[in-house]
């Protein structure tokens, strides 16, 4: 009864928080996308991926056919890329301000956006994520493999948009369940590009992991012991919260796919009771992130007319039914697609210092168990302070192919937490600068 009437009154105070906020009425012009609306994955049915894509606000001395395009893929499974567009990354990103005494949600120029000089394509997947169109519940992917399908017929008939796009090197992005996402794609084209003419390729040039569930397995392992050495629970607790850990992975190693997911949603609830915090996803925080912004923004009518989304559809930030036409995939491990990668094109593996479900240690444990020829290398390779405008940003450590980076001051949402940063994090990747620039060729130009 006590419990029934501690969740009313969380419920009801979440309600008032939530109409405490009113919506920016209309979408600048300004602020619009360059081009957005549909991607057709299935012509028959009619199912689609909502796109926006943000052209280079400045094309930095480099010719628009040769600026890169970055495309961002928000996790869930089943949560928008809107979230990534107006939340995070993109060029105008919803901040709360005063008005008659009631805060209004405007948008604001994002300092830190991925769009600064590039090419920046948000995509709602799989379909029936965020404004995508799913024909049918049947027709939402259910694993990994459709999900790259539709997303590989999707970015072609991006490409095809414009003739200027065939020419301009892709970087993948995404963060959290992305994490499985990301690989998926970048194997899928990676293995099906040369079975087609140059001119139906993809130019994948390098893929960017956030805060990534990748190897579930492993990553569940880890909790209980990062736990206690933040001091956020004790020895009898870290036994207690091991103990349901091992049962995730007994359920992941017998193949018991949906009561694996079960058991590790039930260790992030007894960590989360038994630490009180807010939110797993920053330890830090005293309330949940404000992700909630984006549902509130794109229910008005005017605002999804000015995106080119269907009018009729009613937004949600993350689409239950998705979620649970992949809740049988949440515990497999697309590590072995990072392995592939890894060998044939660059991969930036990045955290928030203080995300708690995919952070660090996390992502750090799976690396550890890489089948790759470089990976001892990689482990003994330096760690190097990285700096942003003379303030310490966080750690890299780099060899070859594969990037680790660590930010600090930032939660599972990274670029929300730490904008600037991320941008700079991003570009100086991309672009092979300071300390991703290739250590060899520098030593070369040194010697000269």
């Amino acid at each position: 009864m006590q419990s029934t009437s501690l969740n009313l009154i969380l419920f009801l105070t979440f309600l008032i928080h939530r109409h405490l906020y009113s919506s920016a009425s209309t979408l600048p012009i300004e602020a619009r996308p360059t081009k957005s609306g549909y991607l057709p994955v299935n012509a028959t049915t009619g199912s689609a991926i909502f796109y926006a894509f943000y052209e280079a606000q400045f094309t930095n001395n480099t010719s628009l056919s040769q600026t890169p395009l970055v495309i961002w893929l928000q996790g869930g499974p089943g949560c928008s890329s809107m979230t990534g567009n107006f939340y995070e990354l993109g060029p105008w990103r919803l901040t709360p301000s005063g008005k008659q005494n009631i805060k209004h949600l405007e948008l604001q120029p994002n300092p830190g956006s991925w769009n600064r000089i590039f090419g920046l394509l948000f995509l709602d997947n799989p379909i029936g994520t965020g404004f995508s169109i799913a024909s049918t519940p049947e027709e939402i992917p259910t694993d990994q493999e459709a999900v790259a399908r539709h997303l590989f017929i999707a970015i072609r008939k991006f490409i095809a948009l414009d003739p200027l796009f065939k020419s301009r090197p892709i970087y993948i992005t995404g963060e959290s369940y992305a994490g499985k996402y990301v690989p998926s794609i970048g194997y899928y084209i990676l293995k099906r590009n040369p079975l087609l003419p140059l001119s139906k390729r993809v130019n994948l040039h390098g893929l960017a992991i956030a805060n990534g569930l990748t190897d579930p397995e492993t990553q569940v392992g880890i909790h209980a012991l990062q736990s206690y050495y933040l001091g956020l629970i004790n020895e009898k607790q870290k036994t207690q919260l091991e103990k349901l850990q091992f049962e995730v992975i007994q359920l992941t190693k017998a193949g018991n796919w949906s009561d694996a997911a079960d058991a590790r949603n039930n260790v992030f609830s007894f960590l989360q009771n038994l630490t009180g915090l807010a939110t797993l996803f920053d330890f830090r925080r005293h309330r949940p992130y404000d992700s909630y912004w984006v549902e509130e923004f794109l229910k008005n009518p005017e605002i999804k007319k000015a995106l080119g989304a269907n009018e009729s559809m009613v937004f949600e930030k993350c689409s239950k039914v998705v979620g649970a036409a992949l809740h049988s995939d949440v515990m497999k491990s697309v590590r072995f697609k990072v392995e592939y990668l890894v060998k044939n094109t660059k991969v930036l593996l990045f955290q928030g210092q203080c995300d708690l479900r995919d952070g660090v240690v996390s992502v750090e444990s799976w690396i550890k168990k890489m089948k790759w020829d470089g990976l001892e290398k990689f482990l003994d390779a330096k760690r190097d302070v990285w700096n942003v405008n003379g303030v310490v940003a966080g750690y890299v450590q780099k060899s070859d192919n594969l990037s680790h980076v660590v930010v600090n001051g930032a939660g599972h949402f990274v670029s929300t937490d730490q904008a600037v940063n991320a941008q700079a994090m991003i570009e100086d990747w991309i672009l092979d600068r300071g300390l991703f620039a290739n250590k060899h060729i520098q030593n070369l130009f040194m010697d000269l």
